[in-house]
């Protein structure tokens, strides 16, 4: 049987050096941004906490990571940056629970944020 947690997008939420801290953006709530995404996700992806993603010009970065069915249709991770807002969380788990990427088009809220990173 089968993990359920491997079938579904992963939201890999960068907490590092920049990301997540008062220095870098001050008067975010990360704690409560990451307890939104949690929540708002749910069942729907797989919510990873990250030490650093790299770009960190872009803090706060979220990579949504494909489903396996949205690998099979070509989808890569797409990395989100600024996405240190309730309003961004939530549509980062609207997203996923409509399958994330590859399955879904992703709301404007994150297209407007949404980076090649080069890694």
């Amino acid at each position: 049987m089968s993990d359920p947690a491997l079938e579904r997008p992963t939201l890999t939420v960068c907490r590092g050096c920049c990301c997540g801290t008062e220095r870098k953006s001050p008067g975010v709530d990360h704690a409560a941004v990451l307890t939104t995404l949690n929540t708002a996700a749910g069942e729907s992806a797989t919510v990873r906490v990250a030490d650093c993603l790299g770009p960190c010009e872009r803090a706060d970065v979220v990579v949504v990571g494909p489903s396996p069915e949205g690998r099979q249709r070509g989808a890569r991770p797409v990395w989100v940056a600024r996405a240190g807002s309730a309003r961004v969380a939530d549509a980062l788990a609207q997203w996923t629970r409509a399958g994330g990427p590859g399955i879904a088009d992703a709301p404007p809220a994150v297209m407007a944020r949404a980076f090649r990173h080069g890694r």
